[in-house]
């Protein structure tokens, strides 16, 4: 009974969910959400190159997988290191937050792999779930304590959950913000001046002004929600995963919900030729709904 009342619930969701995103106003008149694929254990970290490709990560499987611009859905990498949150950088490589050993990689177009980070002064980091690149190539990434089956340590090496930043060609992290209960999706602004940290446990996301050194300053509450992943529209809106997608404009007014048929939202980037398709990582599958704004990444 209970099976067919969720079975139910997910197909009203599913219904109800082109009407609603009608209603946002950057969605594109008549779009709908569209289920791509649902094969997945669960999806995440969603990231595009400069052509509109997008790739993200089935961790429970340890492969990261591309949904290019023509619509087609191939493997481009087994044996991730657990990728989680994923990034492109102006090269094409992959950064990712590979949790399997803690560990910030490189994955370049041919898969070779470059560790650029493995610790944090000499400790093993609690787990690298999210991250975002600054305009000069510094890496920001967020480190909550998820416990994971595969691993053999169950408690932290270092307590607090924090933000770090890795400048570029760096092989040493720096704090980048604490006083968070367990930091989780993080994004930037394209010119380098604001980030935004989603304190998911704590149900609060917030935005610092980022200095010219790449430490943060002027902790400001942007809203009283929550998310996994993030990303932000040209126009300066936040997107907010979780229970669907929820959008916020940049003064934190609230444009409304995206229904999504998934227990959990996990994560969200633009992507495309146009950079106008919203590409949705939720639980076992991927969507995507096209928009009438273009994404930033």
């Amino acid at each position: 009974m209970v099976t067919r009342y969720y079975a139910l619930l997910l197909l009203l969701l599913a219904a109800g969910s082109s009407t609603l995103a009608q209603d946002i106003p950057v969605v594109a008149p008549g779009a709908t959400v569209k289920e791509i694929a649902k094969q997945f254990a669960f999806t995440e970290g969603p990231a595009v190159n400069k052509q509109g490709d997008i790739y993200f990560t089935d961790q429970p499987n340890d492969k990261i997988w591309k949904y290019d611009v023509n619509g087609k859905l191939s493997l481009f990498m087994d044996k991730t290191g657990r990728s989680n949150g994923l990034y492109i950088d102006k090269k094409g490589n992959i950064i990712s937050c590979a949790d399997e050993k803690d560990e910030l990689w490189s994955i370049s177009p041919s898969k070779k792999v470059t560790v650029l980070l493995s610790d944090y002064e000499g400790k093993m980091l609690n787990g690298p779930n999210d991250l975002w690149i600054d305009p000069k190539g510094g890496i920001y990434f967020t480190d909550p304590f998820y416990p994971r089956d595969y691993w053999t340590r169950k408690t932290p090496d270092i307590k607090e959950q924090k933000v770090y930043y890795l400048p570029k060609g760096k092989k040493a992290a720096v704090v980048a913000a604490d006083g968070l209960v367990k930091p989780n999706g993080i994004v930037g602004t394209p010119d380098g001046k604001y980030l935004y940290v989603a304190d998911l446990e704590a149900g609060k996301t917030y935005r610092y002004n980022i200095n010219p050194d790449g430490s943060l300053t002027a902790k400001q509450l942007f809203v009283s929600q929550g998310s996994d992943g993030m990303t932000l529209d040209s126009e300066g809106n936040l997107y907010i995963t979780g229970q669907g997608v929820t959008i916020y404009d940049n003064t934190g007014k609230k444009l409304g919900n995206i229904p999504i048929p998934a227990h959990w939202t996990g994560n969200v980037c633009f992507g495309g030729k146009d950079r106008k398709t919203l590409f949705i990582t939720a639980s076992e599958a991927i969507y995507t709904l096209q928009m009438r704004v273009k994404g930033v990444e």
